[in-house]
This record gives structure tokens, sequence and C-alpha cells, in this order.
């Protein structure tokens, strides 16, 4: 899942460093919606304002943490 949501945000956003520590301050607020927006059509989760903190988008690992919680819900 890791190597998939990589891609897939890569793709869209190919100027940001998904392996980046700091990945949140590399996201303009376009870069962050689009993040969501991604997620929520690839993945079928809901995504809303609240998902677009800090310690959601840190880097590419607290990314697949928050998909991963929000299938687990959706279940």
């Amino acid at each position: 899942m890791r190597q998939h949501i990589k891609e897939l945000l890569s793709e869209a956003l190919p100027a940001v460093d998904f392996e980046s520590d700091f990945l949140f301050t590399e996201l303009d607020s376009l870069g962050v919606v689009t993040v969501l927006v991604l997620l929520e059509n690839e993945y079928k989760i809901p995504m809303d304002s609240s998902d677009a903190r800090p310690k959601n988008l840190k880097n590419l690992d607290a990314i697949v943490k928050m998909v991963e919680t929000k299938l687990a819900a959706k279940k």
C-alpha cells in the first residue's frame, strides 16, 4: 500500500518529495487538498478538513496509517 500511495501522489504532485520526514511543510493548501481527494477517490474513504492535520500528513508513513485507519473503520 505504501508504494501504491507514493506512486499515486507522486504522479499528481511531482515536485513534492514524499520520502521527506517534513512532508506537511512541502505541501501548500492545494497540495493538501489534492492528497486528500486522491486518497478519498482511490480508496473510497471519506476525507474531510479534520484530516488535513500535520500529524496525518507528516510523512508518507503517516498518510498510510491514516488510510489504513479509515479503511478499518469503514468495515
